[in-house]
């Protein structure tokens, strides 16, 4: 009995912090200064304003947002940026893990947007199993928390030049919870990608392993780190996501 009121005020904790809030009210961080954290602060902070810039040494964040000429952004401690709403994450996977179990009671009610691949640190192969993607594992490690997943495919080259001849790198967005899905789709909307609904975590088995793909065929073929996925196809802004 104890365990399943336990249960049930977690749910009423994420459902509460989740819709009491437009997604243009909430609160945005993102999670590291490494290359993926400098691309996600430049293609989202001149479209989502007062990003809180997370980092060990927020005098780092600091100085990058000063060379970057980035607006509304603001350097905080991990501690603070895991006071957002939505918290974008750039960490590798060996480091994840241990940082969400640590901070687990603070990312309860929140949506944590998931951008890595489990490689291994040579990039030969992955540290999860057949079966799963580190998406799934990091959501069965926060099952309070909304898991969403995102730029996965993208190399942090693209976001320096996300449109390649004409054509907006694609973004899958994907999570086992479909609001929490539509509310990271309608925040990435206005950047320079096409952002797509990419269904549940489980399709993340799928886009993680092809991202490791695409990074071998780009250096075989002289363009990596420069390298994502395009969809051909319909087009994706006329349809409806039903009918594709």
């Amino acid at each position: 009995m104890k365990n399943r009121r336990n249960s049930l005020h977690a749910a009423w904790l994420i459902h509460f912090r989740y819709k009491r809030k437009e997604v243009s009210e909430m609160r945005i961080s993102v999670l590291g200064t490494g290359r993926m954290g400098q691309g996600l602060i430049k293609v989202m902070s001149p479209h989502v304003k007062g990003i809180s810039w997370g980092s060990r040494s927020p005098e780092k964040a600091e100085e990058l947002i000063k060379k970057s000429n980035s607006k509304e952004v603001f350097p905080v401690t991990y501690e603070k940026a895991l006071q957002a709403d939505i918290i974008f994450h750039s960490f590798w996977f060996r480091d994840l893990l241990p940082f969400v179990k640590e901070n687990k009671e603070e990312l309860a009610g929140k949506i944590l947007v998931d951008i890595v691949n489990p490689f291994t640190e040579d990039f030969s192969d992955f540290t999860t199993e057949w079966g799963t993607s580190a998406a799934e594992e990091l959501q069965r490690t926060l099952p309070d928390t909304r898991v969403v997943g995102a730029f996965k495919n993208t190399f942090f080259e693209v976001f320096n030049q996300p449109i390649h001849v004409g054509m907006k790198s694609d973004v899958y967005v994907t999570s086992d919870e479909e609001e929490a899905r539509d509310t990271i789709v309608k925040l990435l909307e206005p950047l320079p990608f096409r952002i797509l609904d990419g269904g549940l975590l489980k399709n993340n088995r799928t886009i993680e392993r092809m991202t490791l793909f695409e990074r071998e065929l780009a250096i075989r073929y002289g363009h990596y780190p420069y390298v994502s996925f395009r969809l051909f196809g319909a087009e994706i802004g006329d349809k409806t996501r039903e009918g594709l």
